[in-house]
């Protein structure tokens, strides 16, 4: 049988590409190594964090906060099997909705391992099925969307119990008293603060001279600020080049990278997370014996309808690089579909929104101010979150929203929010900047009283004007 669409992978990008060609009439074939569709993201990664995140968030309230309400609590403790139970609850629903959708969109899911095979009429995908079975699928069109993995560090291979990867450090039967986390990205920050309010000390180790280094430097003061008041330290510029186990207890040997700093030091610890980023991938999938061409870092390359050198071979995600974020890997999943069927499929890079689920959270769009200042002659609204009337009412009062804007047009440039609820509040910040919109325009648009947004309106009105509550 000649399918329309086989897909590898079933994460954001591939289920949704899925979903998406079948609603355009496509008969479609998806197939992962995983039982559930919903790639890392949703089965150890995006959602079971936010799980935990959202869980920890709540003992911590409890221990430290509640007390400013007129809520008093006693005897607080923490189940650990219990809130790894409600995160396992909650990514089962949601595998079980994608499974659902399949179906009712008539998408064949094979459980397996998939590659590429040439023969005499061209490529097709050749699957070792969990079942046994071996599949020879052929189609017009195949798409990869098989994702990336965690990077080791040579010498700190993963064993998930000690030497942690993401997804050992989301399924911890108890805190470490002390937790390492080599990266200063989202993934260590994110997992850095859910164990250090479950009882963890935690020490961040950078190879760099600051965190997050793709955000806008006032973000990142005012979020490192923050998670060093919730007690997490910071080593910057350094780097690990040496480790043993002795007697329970992991041994790190660090280097600097900077000459100011003392050259070499030890640290000790209970388990190592090692979050220093993600590699596409790519092994096994027969790409290079059937002729699809990669980058030096393993990217597949692909052109601007996501076609790989390889005829009616495409790729998204995190495979092809770029930003490695679940939503853009569903927006290329949608765009390569259409393209398929002729239609006008698009992805616009520069309005993409990334957010950090720490406390307070973190959301950015478009250009930082260095990045515009490169291009552009710019103006910079800021509105603190304390002079919000909502914040002040539920007490996150902690954080900003920050607009740039082009000075002489005032087009938006980029927006950045620290504050409870930023996640939200930069889908306003994405879909004004999708359509070209000034920060006037942002400033004249009514926001309801009272919400976090106002901050929104505030700081656009501080762009092009004055802030009326500051």
């Amino acid at each position: 049988m000649m399918h329309d669409l086989v897909i590898i992978g079933a994460g954001p990008g591939g289920y949704v590409a899925a979903i998406r060609a079948a609603q355009l009439g496509m008969n479609v074939v998806i197939v992962d190594k995983r039982g559930k569709a919903g790639g890392t993201c949703l089965n150890v990664g995006c959602i079971p964090s936010k799980a935990l995140l959202h869980s920890s968030h709540k003992y911590w309230s409890a221990l430290y906060d509640f007390d400013k309400y007129g809520i008093t609590c006693e005897g607080v403790d923490i189940d650990i099997q219990k809130m790894m139970g409600h995160k396992d609850a909650v990514v089962n629903d949601l595998t079980s909705g994608i499974a659902f959708l399949f179906k009712k969109n008539n998408i064949q899911f094979i459980e397996g391992h998939a590659s590429l095979k040439k023969n005499p009429e061209g490529v097709a995908v050749h699957v070792n099925a969990s079942s046994g079975d071996v599949h020879l699928l052929k189609a017009h069109h195949i798409l990869i969307a098989t994702g990336s993995e965690p990077i080791e560090i040579p010498g700190l291979p993963f064993d998930e119990i000690k030497i942690l990867s993401s997804t050992g450090a989301l399924s911890l039967g108890e805190p470490p008293r002390h937790l390492v986390v080599i990266g200063g990205g989202y993934i260590g920050l994110e997992l850095g603060s859910v164990w250090k309010r479950l009882g963890s000390d935690v020490t961040v180790i950078e190879a760099t001279d600051d965190i997050v280094m793709t955000m806008d430097s006032d973000v990142r003061e005012a979020l490192k600020k923050s998670l060093k008041n919730l007690g997490i330290s910071f080593k910057f510029n350094r780097k690990i080049v040496g480790y043993r186990a002795h007697e329970g207890k992991q041994h790190l040997q660090l280097l600097a990278t900077n000459e100011t700093l003392e050259k070499e030091e030890m640290m000790s610890c209970d388990a190592v997370l090692v979050a220093v980023g993600r590699r596409p991938h790519t092994q096994n999938l027969g790409l290079e014996e059937a002729g699809v061409e990669s980058d030096d870092r393993g990217f597949i390359r692909v052109n601007r309808h996501y076609q790989t050198s390889l005829p009616g071979v495409y790729a998204i995600g995190d495979v092809i690089g770029g930003m490695m974020l679940a939503h853009k890997a569903e927006e290329e999943g949608i765009a390569v579909v259409e393209s398929m069927k002729g239609q006008a499929g698009h992805v616009n890079y520069g309005v993409i929104p990334a957010v950090i689920f720490t406390q307070p959270e973190v959301a950015s769009v478009g250009l930082t101010e260095t990045q515009a200042k490169e291009k552009h002659t710019v103006k910079v609204g800021k509105f603190p979150m304390t002079a919000n009337s909502l914040a002040k009412a539920t007490g996150y009062t902690e954080g900003f929203v920050k607009i740039i804007a082009d000075a002489k047009t005032d087009r938006v440039l980029g927006v950045h929010c620290v504050g409870a609820q930023a996640g939200a509040m930069i889908a306003e910040a994405a879909m004004a900047m999708e359509f070209g919109a000034s920060s006037e325009d942002i400033a004249r648009t009514c926001h309801a009283h009272p919400t976090m947004s106002e901050a929104m309106k505030e700081a656009a009105l501080e762009t092009f004007s004055k802030a009326i509550h500051k």
